[in-house]
């Protein structure tokens, strides 16, 4: 996964934000890298097995026979062999490769399926890890691991979740599949996760939807699922540190009438009134769009929002902001100080023609 910064331009999953101004340190989306659960229970010789040949150029004879082991009649011993794959693919990227032209995708996908959570959550993290590589997202898809993986993030511990959610997002970045993990009934659980998780696994979950939102279907999903009820709250929430994550997800799915009801009726109109008077910049620019989408077509939201007060903050924003969010609070003051009742005169820019 990509996140570039530049000095105009912020580059997410192939969309590009622009004039948000923000470096590389400040992303909204933090990348969905490997796993972080614990490695081994103990100091094994397996695992110092292990350890010697991450540190060697030739781990090819290890990983073979790691291959072989996924699928033994044993669970323990899969659960072994699952374990040191999962590192192996961790620690050098180069493994990556290897191990999945060993044909450890096909077995790996058949362990999430697994009613041994344990031996499930092992399963999830080495293919997360082997999709870190690009090379192997459509192989990992083709051998039919999104249904799996799906079902790891309804039933699944907690780290097979995240790491599900991490799995699927890595997936996503192929665009024909973004309707596949929609179709096989990913959107809800991962609105659940955003909803009740840590905050890793909101952090996850809101990084998958925002990539799988791209798609209109999924959006309708992700909408009927009752994803805005956690984003507004978590936006409403700055020690959260969610504000700009979940402001993103909402912008995504701001252009469906269906979304525009239910961020209003969550009570997200005064929370992003809040942002616009208090966020940070890019914070600030996210809710203005935001908010220019809501009002664009919509007399009753534009009296909503001129009630919440959001006028000085937004007259504040179009002298002090970035030139993106003051063309778009410029807008949107034009918008609200028109009359409010008959059909509204035409508008300086439709919110459709600025992006976020």
């Amino acid at each position: 996964m990509e996140t570039e910064a530049h000095q105009s331009n912020f580059t997410y999953l192939g969309r590009t934000f622009s004039g948000l101004n923000i470096t590389q340190s400040s992303s909204a989306f933090s990348d969905c890298n490997s796993d972080r659960s614990g490695e081994f229970p103990t100091a094994s010789s397996q695992s110092r097995r292990l350890l010697i040949a991450c540190a060697s150029e030739n781990s090819d004879e290890l990983i073979q026979q790691l291959v072989s082991d996924l699928e033994s009649n044993s669970t323990d011993v899969q659960k072994q062999a699952a374990m040191e794959l999962r590192l192996l693919a961790k620690n050098k990227s180069e493994n990556r490769l290897k191990i999945a032209r060993a044909g450890a995708i096909k077995p790996l996908v058949s362990l999430i399926s697994s009613s041994d959570l344990h031996l499930q959550e092992y399963g999830v993290t080495a293919i997360l890890n082997l999709s870190l590589c690009d090379e192997n997202k459509e192989l990992i898809a083709a051998s039919g691991a999104i249904k799996p993986l799906v079902r790891a993030l309804k039933i699944g511990n907690s780290t097979a979740k995240e790491n599900s959610a991490c799995a699927l997002l890595r997936l996503s970045q192929i665009e024909e599949t973004k309707i596949a993990i929609g179709r096989s009934g990913a959107i809800p659980p991962l609105v659940n996760l955003l909803e009740a998780g840590n905050f890793r696994g909101k952090k996850d979950a809101s990084t998958a939807l925002y990539s799988l939102c791209s798609v209109k279907e999924n959006k309708v999903r992700a909408v009927q699922a009752g994803v805005m009820k956690p984003l507004v709250e978590s936006m409403a929430d700055f020690s959260s540190n969610m504000v700009d994550k979940s402001a993103f997800v909402v912008g995504v799915l701001i252009s469906l009438t269906e979304a525009r009801a239910a961020v209003v009726e969550e009570g997200g109109i005064p929370v992003l009134v809040e942002i616009v008077e208090v966020g940070t910049q890019r914070q600030k620019e996210i809710a203005v769009a935001i908010l220019l989408q809501l009002c664009e077509d919509s007399v009753t939201y534009r009296t909503m929002v001129a009630r919440e007060g959001a006028i000085p903050p937004l007259v504040a924003l179009s002298q002090s902001g970035t030139s993106r969010a003051k063309q778009k609070a410029e807008t949107l003051i034009a918008l609200l100080r028109q009359p409010r009742s008959g059909n509204a005169a035409a508008t300086p820019a439709r919110a459709s023609d600025v992006s976020f």
